[in-house]
């Protein structure tokens, strides 16, 4: 399945702080925690907690979101598929990044280790 630019700029423009409740909610559905969800968005952005409360002050989009972050050098490792898209093959960098913390947040939600989420390439 090929992302269209229509798709991609609904993404860019998405508030990050619109889908993290959102995100809370799924993970602690399932028994996870809020604190968590912010190991593995640390994880995958560099952003620790008081970074991300002003990324969620902000109502930062993504795009701003992923421009601040420092991606992780092993987010590379996160394949699948996510909302009907093989990560892997999104073509789009910005897409492709808010996929992989799709992916993530699934992950944790399923009960997935952390050490597996928070992948190494050891």
């Amino acid at each position: 399945m090929k992302s269209t630019n229509h798709h991609d700029e609904r993404i860019a423009k998405m508030s990050f702080a619109s889908v993290y409740p959102h995100y809370i909610s799924k993970v602690e559905k399932k028994g996870r925690t809020k604190e968590e969800l912010n190991e593995v968005i640390e994880w995958l952005t560099g952003f620790d907690e008081e970074q991300l409360k002003e990324q969620l002050r902000l109502k930062a989009s993504f795009e701003e979101f992923f421009q601040k972050a420092k991606l992780n050098p092993n987010a590379h490792l996160i394949k699948g598929v996510i909302c009907g898209y093989r990560i892997e093959d999104i073509e789009n960098p910005l897409t492709q990044k808010v996929r992989y913390m799709d992916k993530l947040v699934e992950e944790l939600a399923r009960g997935r280790k952390m050490e597996k989420i928070l992948r190494s390439e050891s």
